[in-house]
């Protein structure tokens, strides 16, 4: 092929040489280039022969390849439907690899969801285990206990299977099961109680959530019940004897009539936490002797003061109405009578009135208001105590609470907050002063505002009959002659007194002037002076 090639281009090349040759004008040509003319025909005519072989050359090629074409296209044909077969193949091949990668990623896939809820199973199983033992009664905690503490242990022991580990929690739920049906028509096994400090063995019978206990030789019996800060079942024994028998009937025959405590139990314990009143105030501490004493000196003063107040006289409308009308007469005899007759400090103001009714009205009124401020003084005499009664009880209940509560963490600094029950009995025996001073102070406070509002009321019956007296004064006869005329400015004393009134007043106001101007006449004097 290269050698056809090369053959090609020489003869294209000269032949591109003739033809620039001939189209040269040959009128141009001089005579001396005739020899060269005929050593340019020898070229071309060699070139010509050169490109005849080369053609013949290329058409011997040109029939070898058309030889060698067909065999050639046929193997390409057949390399080609290989190929596409190939292709084939490998486009179903990779089909079936993306499918079984698509089926691994979802196997993958359930087999973490399977995975997932088989955790989540397990540790709904175990919380299923905690609160089956929470719920289980007190005598019911040794007979389940074996299977509660292998499903415990069962999560945290690597050398158990899956399958194992499912096993023993599965027990527990079997266990749960069987329990609710010896629940529903009553169950008797074997346990211990707690007896009088002592543990006992003896038969257990269960209903529902009652338990009854009997010892083996028959002298314990009693409800089954649980004590606070005691891990055992305790003994509560029956008192009357008639459900003593039948407690006992029940749990040797596991039938017979059932001595139940609606309550289950919680009767015993209220029972258990109640005390005396004694004790109640003896928990309480110190402060309770100055809170007791406290309420005792108040409520004797309170009564006293009642029995004092009650005890006062109150004249009658009917008696106040005739001494008005005594004065309203000008009859001062008969006035003194009737006030005489009056009980209580309304009747002793009155009197006094009367001895006075030839006194201006002024003096009168000054006269009873002195009986009226006599009077409130005495009826509100003592009150101020029970008031101070009524305000310090509570500060003292305070006071016990504040070093209750001190005691109690005191307490809990030494001994740790293990125990709830300690904090919670030593708060509530420190609120006990507390409500001792607020029971002190409530009633103090109402007995305080019930003697002050009778004695305003003595107070103000006195004050109601002194202003009506008063008055009946100031329109009688005699109530008029007691205001004597204003003197007139040239009567004697009176005069003299407004000389002596107006001597004052102009010395005053000269000596003021004399201050003010006395400046000004060192200021002329200096400037004379001067001059």
């Amino acid at each position: 092929m290269n050698r056809f090639a090369r053959h090609v281009s020489s003869a294209v090349l000269c032949t591109a040489v003739s033809g620039l040759f001939a189209s040269a004008p040959r009128a141009q040509e001089p005579e001396a280039t005739q020899p060269a003319q005929q050593g340019f025909e020898a070229a071309s005519a060699a070139v010509q022969a050169d490109l005849e072989k080369s053609l013949a050359e290329l058409a011997a090629l040109r029939e070898q390849i058309a030889a060698d074409q067909v065999p050639l296209s046929r193997r390409l044909s057949e390399l080609e439907a290989e190929l596409i077969t190939v292709r084939s193949e490998f486009q179903q091949k990779t089909r079936v690899l993306d499918g079984r990668a698509l089926d691994l990623n979802n196997l993958k896939g359930e087999i973490k969801s399977r995975e997932e809820e088989a955790s989540y199973l397990q540790s709904l199983l175990g919380e299923y285990a905690r609160n089956f033992e929470s719920r289980l009664h007190i005598v019911e905690v040794d007979r389940y206990a074996a299977a509660l503490e292998a499903a415990r242990l069962a999560g945290e022991d690597s050398s158990l299977s899956e399958a194992e580990v499912y096993a023993r929690q599965l027990d527990v739920l079997n266990a749960s099961l069987g329990r609710i049906e010896d629940a529903l028509g009553g169950t008797t096994f074997r346990g211990d109680a707690v007896a009088d400090g002592v543990v006992t063995e003896g038969r257990i019978a269960m209903v529902g959530p009652a338990a009854w206990f009997l010892s083996d030789d028959g002298s314990v019996v009693g409800t089954a019940e649980q004590r606070l800060g005691s891990l055992e079942p305790a003994v509560i024994p029956f008192t009357v004897p008639e459900m003593t028998d039948a407690a006992r009937d029940f749990v040797e025959r596991a039938e017979g009539a059932m001595p139940l405590d609606p309550t289950l139990g919680n009767a015993h314990k209220i029972a258990a936490i109640e005390e005396t009143f004694l004790e109640h105030v003896i928990k309480g501490g110190p402060v309770m002797y100055p809170i007791f004493g406290m309420a005792a000196a108040a409520l004797l003063v309170a009564l006293l003061k009642w029995l004092s107040l009650s005890l006062i006289g109150k004249p009658s409308k009917k008696q106040v109405q005739g001494l008005l009308e005594a004065v309203a007469a000008g009859d001062e005899a008969e006035a003194g009578s009737r006030a005489r007759k009056m009980r209580g400090p309304v009747g002793r103001m009155l009197a006094a009135g009367v001895e006075h009714l030839r006194e201006p009205r002024e003096l009168i009124e000054e006269v009873m208001y002195e009986r009226v401020l006599t009077t409130r003084l005495k009826v509100q005499s003592y009150l101020p105590f029970v008031a101070i009664c009524a305000a310090s009880a509570p500060l003292l209940g305070l006071l016990g609470t504040v070093t209750g509560i001190i005691n109690t963490f005191k307490q809990i600094t030494v001994f740790g907050t293990g125990d709830p029950k300690m904090l919670s009995g030593g708060i509530s025996e420190a609120l006990i002063t507390t409500k001792f001073g607020l029971v002190v102070a409530i009633p103090s406070l109402l007995l305080h505002a019930y003697l002050s509002r009778k004695a305003r009321g003595v107070v103000g019956g006195m004050e109601a009959a002194a202003v009506a007296f008063s008055n009946q004064v100031s329109k009688t006869p005699l109530g008029g002659r007691k205001e004597p005329a204003a003197p007139s400015a040239g009567e004697g004393a009176p005069a003299v007194a407004a000389t002596v009134d107006s001597a004052a007043v102009r010395a005053q106001v000269t000596s003021i002037l004399e201050e003010i101007l006395a400046p000004l006449s060192a200021e002329g004097a200096g400037r004379g002076n001067s001059r």
